[in-house]
């Protein structure tokens, strides 16, 4: 009979490609068609209301309740002429996913059927508070909380419903969610930012952060992905011997897409061009099996309202091809996990990127101010920084030679970094330097323009040109968890800033002359995050330590940078978060830590107690009627003969017995973490001791996979869900 996985492997090969939703028309034609955007607005709505809209955008007024109701009339015939027949705030708790309850627009009167959406019924709605992560902010049996509609992200259709992006607070006004302290932190940078802006021009009215997320993740067939306890639950394999051939020969990276993966890109795509979702790229990343897309730069809130809903659009493509996305940023052991890279820049309302250098960075004391500001922000709070991206699943890859060192540090480019010395050092000023030569190949080549400066993969915080690249978020993660961090530190130094500038012009000193000084005084504080060079060595590792720099080597004490004086005072000074508010996503990240690794820690045992083992065993038995059978018919020369099937059944056997001691270690860990009432206690012993035994477990379990009869082995391997 057939086993399980033998079964998943036949179903994975009889999967072909194929589209699901054919779409011949040029994406101009259809780019925006499910999103209620402004062009539909103005065929919609009444020349005010379409203004309130306007201001709710652009200028972040509140919305009349009275406008509302057009607004809500206008939305609701728009989605129904497009097949909608129901409507949700689409919210993101601290789950760091995304949640919707769905409302019906049919309503019944004497009788009779009609559609009705009111602008209270847009404006807010009241799911069930009591079963999100809260932190203690709210009790179990107090269920009231409220979503509110954002009107600075577009509303949208998806699979008949109409979509209300909307942030998620308590009955008591406490934030809820991931989008509360990004909208705030927005609005505090906005007002910090400009006023330092105006420094220089004095039209500047509003700043915004803009950003481009690139998303990487894993793809593996629908049926072995099923087949493997572990990926189901835990979206990483938590046992798996390495493939002979994964990415060692680096010929996945950027190589010919697969032709189902092909045809899976094309589908999930046209979906998000629908959505008014920019990609712009897409191409097999390191790993096997590894991919990844980038969206066109937009504005912070709208770039990470697109991601959570390009994650969403992705996985549900992905059913139709019959494949599972994975975003988990470990799911495979030995070869590269995936990040989500933060492109973070500011933009005057003039159209000005304030973190562009120009041609003549010497000059530019406008760009020189911003990057001074957020080079002392960065300095200022690295381990917080650092921290805003742990979590249980980017453990497994932070600080290793895939990602970036688990230790802040800024990289600028030689270009700059000779501009920031003659700043730091008047006297050996150094002048914007001739243009980098071309480089010349072969005459039938074009000649290729190299940029000022070369990149520095191994910078977890790396200028690129007219950006800052955040690269130490995680796959899976909401990056409103880090971008709000970043915005409010930003934000912070930003009006010291401006104070210091103040202070300087009340003294009499000329407004250039003070402006200078400060970005010499910003500079040389922030002077020991600055690092040009391999972020993976050794030498940094002891360099940053000498230089006060900490470095995240345990999750859950990184955790507790939130709740340190400065990270509060800050928070609260930038209105981005109470202490309560605080000190409860400080609970939850706690939290979610120790489900997360309990589930792991339950499947690896349930995986190990109920399908290694019994395989192990089954092969044993095999051996034993072959050693037996061999020692029948040749007797004593059995010994002789069968010296390597007896060999393999010792090993087995010291396996097997070790496996079965180890995860009856791991339980005892688990039931003496749980008897822990302080969740952060509870999840510094899970992360310890617990993880412990789940790595001995592991490695019992990965030799048995070696030695067992690959017929008997019962899921699938790293060779078969690596490569198509």
């Amino acid at each position: 009979m057939a086993t399980f996985r033998q079964m998943a492997l036949s179903e994975a090969v009889a999967h072909t490609p194929g589209r699901f939703y054919k779409e011949d028309r040029p994406v101009s034609a259809y780019f925006g068609q499910n999103v209620f955007d402004l062009d539909k607005m103005q065929r919609y709505l009444s020349r005010a209301a379409y203004e309130a809209v306007l201001a709710a955008i652009y200028a972040r007024k509140k919305i009349d309740r009275s406008v509302a109701n057009e607004i809500a009339t206008a939305m609701k015939t728009w989605a129904i002429e497009n097949g909608a027949t129901h409507y949700t705030h689409l919210f993101q708790p601290l789950t760091g996913a995304t949640a919707e309850k769905h409302e019906a627009f049919v309503s019944v009167k004497d009788g009779r059927p009609f559609e009705r959406f009111s602008g209270d019924a847009l404006v807010q709605q009241e799911p069930d508070a009591s079963s999100f992560p809260n932190g203690g902010l709210r009790n179990t049996f107090e269920a009231r909380g409220y979503s509110a509609w954002d009107p600075t992200s577009p509303v949208f259709l998806l699979d008949g419903t109409l979509c209300i992006p909307s942030v998620f607070v308590s009955y008591t006004g406490e934030a809820l969610d991931m989008k509360v302290p990004l909208l705030r932190s927005l609005q505090a940078l906005d007002e910090a930012a400009t006023d330092v802006a105006k420094l220089f021009d004095g039209h500047v009215r509003s700043v915004s952060a803009n950003i481009g997320l690139e998303q990487e993740y894993f793809l593996t067939d629908e049926s072995l992905f099923n087949a493997r306890p572990d990926l189901k639950l835990c979206d990483r394999t938590v046992i798996g011997h390495n493939s002979a051939k994964d990415q060692q020969l680096s010929d996945h990276y950027f190589g010919a897409i697969p032709s189902r993966v092909a045809s899976f890109m094309k589908d999930f795509e046209t979906e998000a061009y629908k959505l008014g979702i920019q990609l712009a790229t897409r191409h097999n990343e390191v790993a096997p099996n590894q991919f990844e897309c980038a969206p066109v730069f937009c504005e912070a809130t709208r770039a990470i309202d697109q991601n959570m809903l390009l994650m969403i659009v992705m996985n549900k493509v992905a059913e139709k091809h019959h494949l599972k996305v994975i975003f988990h940023e470990k799911p495979f052991d030995g070869i590269n996990g995936s990040g989500k890279h933060c492109n973070w820049s500011l933009q005057t309302d003039t159209g000005v990127n304030l973190l562009s250098p120009g041609k003549t960075p010497t000059k530019n004391l406008q760009f020189l101010t911003f990057y001074a500001a957020v080079a002392k922000a960065v300095h200022d709070h690295n381990y917080l920084l650092m921290s805003s991206v742990c979590s249980l699943s980017n453990s497994w890859r932070l600080g290793g030679h895939e990602a970036p060192p688990a230790v802040m540090s800024i990289f600028s480019g030689s270009t700059l970094s000779k501009v920031f010395e003659s700043i730091l050092h008047p006297g050996n000023e150094t002048e914007d330097g001739a243009p980098v030569d071309p480089i010349s190949m072969v005459s039938s080549i074009p000649e290729i323009m190299p940029d000022n400066t070369d990149r520095n993969r191994t910078s977890p915080f790396a200028f690129t040109g007219n950006r800052f690249e955040f690269r130490a978020l995680g796959a899976s993660m909401n990056a409103a968890g880090a971008v709000f961090v970043l915005n409010s530190i930003v934000a912070e130094s930003l009006k010291a800033f401006r104070a210091e500038v103040h202070k300087r012009e009340s003294s009499g000193e000329e407004r250039r002359s003070a402006i200078l000084a400060v970005i010499r005084d910003f500079l040389s504080s922030a002077k020991p995050v600055m690092f040009e060079g391999n972020g993976y060595s050794k030498e940094w590792a002891e360099e940053s330590a000498r230089r006060g720099l900490r470095s995240v080597t345990d999750v859950t004490e990184a955790f507790k940078a939130s709740l340190e004086p400065s990270a509060i005072a800050m928070f609260d000074a930038m209105h981005v978060l109470s202490k309560a508010e605080v000190e409860a996503r400080y609970e939850v990240a706690n939290e979610l830590f120790v489900k997360k690794l309990q589930i792991e820690a339950r499947v690896i045992g349930d995986i190990c107690l109920n399908h290694v083992i019994p395989a192990a065993v089954s092969y044993q038995n095999i051996l034993v009627k072959s050693i037996q059978g061999t020692k029948d018919t040749f007797g004593d020369e059995y010994k002789t003969l069968c010296q390597a099937d007896m060999e393999t059944f010792r090993k087995i056997s010291g396996f097997v017995n070790a496996l079965s001691k180890d995860v009856e270690a791991l339980v005892e860990a688990r039931k003496k973490a749980n008897r822990i009432e302080n969740m952060a206690e509870r999840a510094r012993l899970y992360g310890t001791e617990v993880r412990a035994c789940m790595d001995r477990v592991r490695y019992s379990a990965d030799h048995l996979e070696m030695l067992v009869d690959d017929e008997l082995w019962p899921m699938p391997k790293y060779r078969e869900l690596l490569f198509f």
